[in-house]
């Protein structure tokens, strides 16, 4: 028993555990470069690392190539890396609540990737597993498909992606213990888990971190893919497209009336 304690400890020693920066600005400080590959987390606006983005956008970097599902609306999320001109290529899968975006795309100043949701995430996930490619039905006799290898397997017609690695993977999580290990808060779970892996050097922004470690049978992300924390400034968390109604005055009905 004492042997296996004894190489047990050993081996934790071996673990580089992330570390925990006082500002989203001290964690990219001397990561951020120009014509890099930065993914980055979130779903809409929901589970966006809106302190790491902003570090991006006053760094000035140029020529990035950003690797997220969609990139943010007009002056929200990834959208302030667009206005400033710092974005030269996008890899996603949805964007169409983005006007600068589609501007920049048909003017030209923009290089747009556009890949399946699902594809994508697997792009992601292949990278960070060290899987260089894999091979989808998704995209088949579509533009998607023009210039990448075909094979058939069992007779029926696969296309080749490659696996995404990602210079920098930024995310936003709720929770993270001092190992970095990680775990999300609802829709937030949506890609965020994937970049963080996909990442060469990756930084959480969490709204907690707790000093106890994370129940090993909830953590979403193992801190292995986590080289950088930091605590996430409390903000009020924009939402993309409000549709819930208007609320009722005592005595209307849903339509308006009495």
């Amino acid at each position: 028993m004492v042997i296996g304690a004894s190489w047990i400890w050993r081996d934790l020693e071996r673990i580089k555990v992330p570390r925990i920066y006082s500002s989203a600005h001290e964690a990219l400080a001397g990561q951020l470069r120009d014509g890099q590959t930065i993914a980055v987390g979130g779903f809409g606006l929901s589970g966006n690392p809106f302190d790491l983005i902003e570090v991006v956008r006053y760094s000035g970097v140029k020529n990035l190539t950003i690797v997220s599902n969609n990139m943010g609306v007009d002056g929200q999320g990834l959208g302030i890396l667009l206005e400033n001109n710092q974005v030269a290529k996008v890899i996603a899968s949805y964007v169409g609540e983005n006007k600068l975006f589609a501007q920049q795309f048909l003017d030209g100043q923009l290089e747009v990737e556009f890949t399946p949701q699902g594809t994508l995430a697997e792009r992601l996930r292949a990278g960070g597993s060290g899987i260089p490619g894999f091979y989808t039905k998704t995209g088949v006799g579509t533009p998607i498909a023009e210039g990448k290898p075909h094979q058939i397997f069992d007779g029926e017609t696969y296309i080749l992606e490659r696996g995404i690695v990602a210079d920098i993977g930024l995310v936003h999580a709720h929770t993270s213990d001092r190992a970095g290990n990680l775990i999300y808060r609802y829709t937030a779970r949506n890609f965020n888990p994937l970049v963080a892996q996909s990442g060469k050097f990756t930084v959480a922004e969490v709204e907690v971190i707790s000093d106890d470690f994370i129940d090993p049978n909830i953590v979403v992300t193992p801190g292995i893919f986590v080289q950088g924390l930091v605590k996430s400034q409390p903000r009020v968390k924009p939402i993309e497209q409000r549709t819930v109604r208007p609320r009722l005055v005592a005595g209307e009905s849903a339509q308006g009336g009495n």
